[in-house]
């Protein structure tokens, strides 16, 4: 019998009502794709995952729910994010201006300058995001 490593978590935003639906997003079907702030990887010393990376979908109370496989990771500047991009995101935006006033409110606030230990960041049109597309392979119970 194998013995498999445990699967990197899978973490959207922070623990609460937003992981709680962007979590919901994924096993719907809705969100296929995230976003993250390249600075957040430097900042902990992480790589970025590799295609093909799979990880555990990780719900507000720590369970793991799903296993997501990398399909492909994009690093680009915030300002080039087109609709597509906004859309595959899953959580209802219908522009590239809602998906950014969304994501911007995130990044801005005071959770994310917390973790990112800059109590004044900022994003604008130059900032590099990590997109992250995905797919379910695995449900769990």
């Amino acid at each position: 019998m194998e013995i498999s490593e445990p699967l990197k978590p899978f973490l959207l935003a922070f623990p609460g009502p937003l992981r709680d639906r962007l979590v919901a997003a994924v096993l719907s079907g809705e969100k296929v794709l995230t976003s993250g702030l390249l600075v957040e990887y430097e900042a902990e010393g992480e790589e970025l995952p590799p295609v093909g990376e799979r990880s555990a979908l990780i719900d507000s109370g720590g369970r793991e729910v799903a296993v997501v496989e990398l399909t492909e990771v994009r690093v680009l500047p915030l300002g080039s994010v087109g609709l597509r991009h906004a859309i595959d995101e899953g959580e209802g935006y219908a522009s590239v201006a809602e998906w950014r006033a969304g994501h911007e409110a995130f990044w801005h606030s005071e959770e994310m300058r917390e973790a990112l230990g800059d109590p004044s960041f900022t994003v604008d049109d130059g900032t590099m995001i990590v997109a992250e597309r995905f797919r379910v392979v695995e449900r769990l119970p």
